[in-house]
């Protein structure tokens, strides 16, 4: 479907340069990264209430190094933005792997450099913005082609872009050491999540797949439709993000080219991704200012930042391009969802959603979640 290795050389050449700084300030950083991975895995076990399962993502403390002891969950990788673009093509060619098998011999040498190029302008854009990530799919990622009895996720790995750590401490002028532990504290709580629930990243992957093949089918339909019926389609999905640039709460551009049943189940996973990212959110700040004494401050500049304060004319259109407006409203549903349901059942009940599948919120749910209480808890 795509020559992940161009797109990837693609965003490392084109995605803008990181934050200058001196080799004693960029030694730092790394080391302050690194700590800050390790100190935040036991604030977010005793915060969350959360136990990893037996053999999936087990709590290691690792000896010998200059941090004897550190508190591990997965690999922690600090990488720059290129490095975080090559990680996302692995992730990404693990996730359709699938749906490439099935289009084996109907993609031409053509077609997979066009969405080489397609994959790499987006990542490009979104490699300055993204301060860290926690990929489930470390094991997939590293050997996509492995047998399917092979394909079980690892602990998986932790990515944290020092640049854009960097840049964003700086231009939110926050004390260094706080933002670094607090950006951690998110994403150890991603990794907690997927060490507690080790169902959860096949389950994920099996649901992506599956919407993946179904719009896939549709897009190779609508490839083969009339010229003028592509140029309509094309010009009421533009017409409709540039409209929603002025009008928040519109659909996405993804979401514009989808069915009625396509639609129902990006609701699913959307749903998903709100538990997952408003559970981080909520949890990174439960921590508290015991550990992070300005965490009301950087929490008040960061959503000043979310909010766009201060961003110029373009960086508002491509956020709505690139769905990240989505992104931002996943947070605040999945947020407001932990949070009432905790002022229903407390944290344990809370907790009941990483027991199963059937256990995780639906679109409606996200939005009700005394609904989700009466179904899990009775």
């Amino acid at each position: 479907m795509v020559d992940w290795a161009a797109a990837a050389e693609l965003a490392a050449r084109t995605a803008p340069p990181g934050p200058r700084a001196t080799r004693a300030e960029l030694d730092d950083l790394v080391a302050g990264l690194r700590d800050a991975a390790s100190d935040a895995v036991d604030h977010v076990l005793s915060t969350t209430r959360m136990t990893p399962a037996t053999g999936s993502g087990d709590v290691r403390r690792v000896f010998g190094g200059p941090r004897d002891g550190a508190a591990m969950l997965g690999g922690v990788y600090v990488v720059d933005r290129a490095g975080w673009a090559l990680a996302n093509t692995q992730i990404m060619a693990a996730m359709t792997d699938p749906v490439a098998h099935a289009l084996e011999g109907s993609t031409s040498p053509g077609a997979r450099l066009g969405g080489a190029l397609e994959v790499g302008a987006m990542l490009a854009l979104l490699a300055p913005r993204v301060l860290g990530q926690f990929d489930p799919y470390a094991q997939l990622a590293a050997a996509p082609d492995a047998p399917d009895d092979e394909e079980t996720p690892g602990p998986g790995r932790l990515l944290l872009v020092a640049p854009n750590v960097l840049h964003t401490e700086r231009a939110l002028r926050v004390d260094p050491h706080d933002f670094r532990l607090w950006v951690c504290l998110h994403e150890q709580t991603h990794a907690l999540q997927f060490a507690a629930a080790p169902w959860l990243a096949a389950h994920l992957r099996d649901q992506v797949g599956a919407l993946l093949t179904d719009v896939t089918g549709t897009a190779v339909g609508l490839s083969k439709a009339p010229l003028h019926e592509k140029l309509v389609t094309a010009g009421r999905t533009v017409a409709g993000v540039v409209a929603g640039v002025f009008q928040p709460g519109k659909a996405a551009l993804f979401e514009r080219l989808l069915t009625a049943e396509q639609k129902d189940r990006l609701a699913g996973l959307t749903a998903v991704m709100a538990l997952l990212e408003g559970h981080a959110d909520v949890m990174m700040d439960a921590v508290g200012r015991r550990v992070v004494p300005s965490v009301r401050q950087i929490r008040r500049a960061f959503e000043r930042r979310r909010d766009g304060e201060g961003a110029p004319g373009l960086d508002v259109v491509l956020r709505r391009l690139l769905g990240m407006d989505a992104k931002l409203a996943q947070y605040r549903d999945g947020a407001a969802f932990v949070r009432a349901v905790e002022s229903l059942v407390g944290r344990d009940g809370l907790n009941a959603v990483w027991a199963a599948p059937d256990a995780l919120p639906t679109a409606r749910e996200i939005a009700d979640a005394p609904a989700w209480v009466r179904r899990v808890h009775g």
